[in-house]
């Protein structure tokens, strides 16, 4: 992966819009994911600082703005930290 850049599912994980990396590459593989208003194809679709992801989950639809890729999944304030909610989605 180039420098600047992280995989989608990683970068969901550690966002925590999913409890587990897997559940992240399925969001992305059945199709809840948008990077830039474009269906994510793949989990290693590559996201870097100021992408709009949208994720399409069962219990919301959220728009966020990558503000940083994050190096682990930490706690919820360090994963808010991620990103920005854009429009008025869930926080």
């Amino acid at each position: 992966m180039k420098p600047g850049r992280q995989r989608l599912d990683k970068w969901l994980w550690f966002a925590r819009f999913a409890r587990t990396r897997s559940l992240a590459a399925r969001l992305v593989t059945d199709g809840h994911v948008r990077v830039n208003g474009k269906r994510a194809e793949t989990s290693a679709t590559a996201v870097g600082l100021g992408d709009v992801v949208t994720v399409a989950a069962a219990h919301a639809t959220v728009a966020a703005r990558v503000l940083d890729l994050g190096e682990r999944r930490g706690p919820a304030p360090e994963a808010q930290a991620l990103y920005e909610v854009l429009g008025d989605g869930p926080a």
